[in-house]
């Protein structure tokens, strides 16, 4: 058999051959399958799969007619850590007239809602001139971040503290206060940013501290759906399985620890959430066909189970994408064309 050039995990190129390729897109798709009790791809999603991974283009598309829609991530943030002096309102700026972003994201460096309401009034007017300047729509972005209100940096003490020490109880106290906290300042950052024009709000990275994170954004989401029915809320999450931090907490009598991406975007869209972002994680010890096969069938199974749009998120090290700050581009259009004809999901 021929030799295929790809990608580990971690971005450094590799090459195998078609027997191993297609070893690993099976591996990949029955590893999610398994883990999440969902269907694995069919045979002809597999081989069509393969046809994407063997090539040997640098960069892969799809045909005209099948592109979707772009969201975006702490935008205005990312072209200044390449080293590029530039102000944020001419980042989006630059994604829209440059990159031809589908929509653009205003943000803090510091990417957390309770840092970010410190400076909520320096961002107002910059969003008010963000709408006057753009066409694309403009979000305003941020993470939950519950691990900010641990101590010394916030008023709650460290649950991880807690725990070892045997104060399950005390630990999971500590989680409830931090949900009140962040809740409340979710609400405040997103509403002053809303009532500035902003076009909608990006939740980014949800769940990162587990099942109290996952419960303070959908609450917060909520309040904010009650105070203001028009508006987007987009909500990215941190990994495909939400960990039991607490362990017993519950949304609308669903408990959240241990849901994976088809039914967390149930939980979401009751919520009143209008873009679901699934985050699949890439092992950096496998191939990237391994890694993209995994992250295809998990998204499948959520656009199947979706009644709103499904945005996945392919980033440094998931959606099946290396775990590298900078991924390379030949792994970047691999993962989105697979993801595009194989999930027939809404925008990526």
């Amino acid at each position: 058999m021929s030799k295929v050039i790809t990608r580990m995990g971690d971005g450094f190129s590799v090459e195998i051959d078609e027997k191993e390729l297609i070893q690993d897109i099976e591996d990949g798709t029955l590893d999610a399958a398994d883990r999440a009790e969902i269907q694995p791809l069919t045979d002809d999603e597999r081989k069509h799969l393969f046809e994407i991974c063997k090539c040997s283009c640098s960069i892969s598309g799809v045909e005209k007619g099948y592109e979707v829609i772009m969201t975006y991530d702490g935008g205005s943030n990312k072209i200044g850590r390449l080293g590029i002096n530039t102000g944020r309102l001419q980042v989006l700026q630059t994604y829209e007239r440059c990159f031809g972003a589908d929509t653009t994201e205003l943000s803090d460096l510091d990417y957390s809602f309770k840092q970010a309401k410190h400076i909520v009034r320096e961002n107002v007017p910059l969003m008010e001139q963000a709408q006057l300047l753009m066409v694309a729509p403009v979000f305003y972005g941020s993470m939950p971040n519950l691990g900010l209100y641990t101590k010394p940096d916030g008023p709650v003490t460290n649950p991880a503290e807690l725990i070892p020490q045997g104060k399950i109880k005390e630990a999971r106290d500590a989680y409830d206060e931090a949900i009140e906290h962040s809740v409340r300042d979710m609400v405040y950052v997103s509403s002053s940013l809303f009532e500035a024009g902003a076009d909608g709000i990006n939740f980014d990275t949800v769940g990162g501290s587990g099942d109290p994170d996952f419960k303070a954004t959908l609450l917060a989401v909520q309040e904010l759906k009650e105070k203001y029915p028009s508006m987007c809320v987009e909500i990215g999450m941190a990994g495909e399985f939400i960990l039991g931090m607490h362990g017993e907490i519950s949304h609308n009598g669903v408990r959240l620890a241990g849901l994976y991406p088809h039914e967390q975007v149930k939980v979401a869209q009751e919520a009143g959430v209008d873009i679901f972002g699934p985050a699949i994680n890439t092992d950096p010890t496998e191939s990237i066909p391994w890694n993209i096969a995994r992250a295809v069938t998990f998204t499948k199974a959520c656009v199947d189970a979706a009644e709103i749009p499904v945005h996945a998120n392919l980033g440094m090290g998931v959606g099946g994408l290396p775990l590298c700050y900078t991924p390379p581009i030949d792994a970047v259009t691999m993962a989105s064309k697979a993801h595009l004809e194989i999930t027939r999901l809404d925008g990526l």
